[in-house]
């Protein structure tokens, strides 16, 4: 369900990952959604069931820090503003809090699919007993 990403290929190399770097923090930065106080894990579209069963196990503060960001972020957008500089997200701020539970329940619902469609056979014990006595 979570979208393929290069970010494991480029870590595992220390001369791709100083080169984009730079390129990295200019996107995030155009990206705008920090200036509008929201972190990157709240841009995740929510008509996917596998973010509402995470939306669902978020603890009761980071919910309603999610929903407050939310809802700052569209009244700034509606009065055509941004938040003072100081009340940016700032990088070291914007941290996943949703795609650990993402992975997880993709796990699970792997898993789950997993046990659903395995098929259980009954060992029969008459043809074993036959096999053992040379029947």
């Amino acid at each position: 369900m979570s979208a393929p990403s290069l970010a494991p290929f480029i870590k595992k190399r220390p001369w791709l990952s100083r080169w984009m770097k730079p390129l990295s923090e200019y996107y995030c930065h155009a990206a705008g959604y920090r200036q509008l106080g929201l972190r990157a894990d709240d841009l995740l579209p929510e008509e996917n069931d596998v973010v509402q069963t995470a939306l669902k196990r978020l603890r009761p503060q980071e919910a309603y820090d999610r929903v407050f960001r939310l809802r700052r972020a569209v009244q700034l957008s509606m009065s055509h503003q941004l938040l003072p500089k100081e009340e940016w997200v700032k990088p070291e701020e914007d941290v996943p809090y949703l795609q650990v539970m993402i992975t997880d329940i993709e796990a699970e619902m792997a898993e789950r699919e997993d046990l659903e469609s395995m098929i259980i056979q009954k060992r029969q014990k008459n043809a074993a007993q036959s096999a053992q006595s040379g029947h």
